[in-house]
């Protein structure tokens, strides 16, 4: 596993903004199996593990996927035609994860002691 920053699309599948060189790009490619730890916004809550079946989309079939995965993570963007022009000139990819199971939710945190 390797530390990313996921969002969730229209369908509620987990996006995930990459490169087609990434090893995760290539790991998915090779067996689309894949389980993501999601992290809760405080370092000691709760995590969860979800299990699903992967893809990936390169460009141009990634772009409007991209543009999804930066509105569910960080809302509207100031130029979404520079945004265009930035995801398809850095060549990006999208990995987009059918949720399959999930759970259980762990507390994490300290021992209740």
């Amino acid at each position: 596993m390797s530390p990313v920053t996921c969002g969730l699309d229209a369908e509620g599948n987990i996006v995930v903004s990459t490169y087609p060189q990434r090893a995760k790009s290539h790991n998915v490619r090779r067996d689309p199996r894949v389980s993501v730890c999601v992290l809760s916004d405080d370092w000691d809550g709760p995590y969860v593990q979800v299990d699903g079946h992967a893809e990936v989309l390169d460009m141009p079939d990634a772009l409007d996927g991209l543009v999804e995965y930066y509105r569910s993570i960080a809302g509207e963007h100031p130029d979404w035609n520079e945004y265009r022009e930035a995801m398809a000139r850095q060549n990006k990819s999208l990995i987009r994860i059918r949720i399959e199971r999930w759970g259980p939710v762990a507390t994490g945190g300290f021992p209740p002691s």
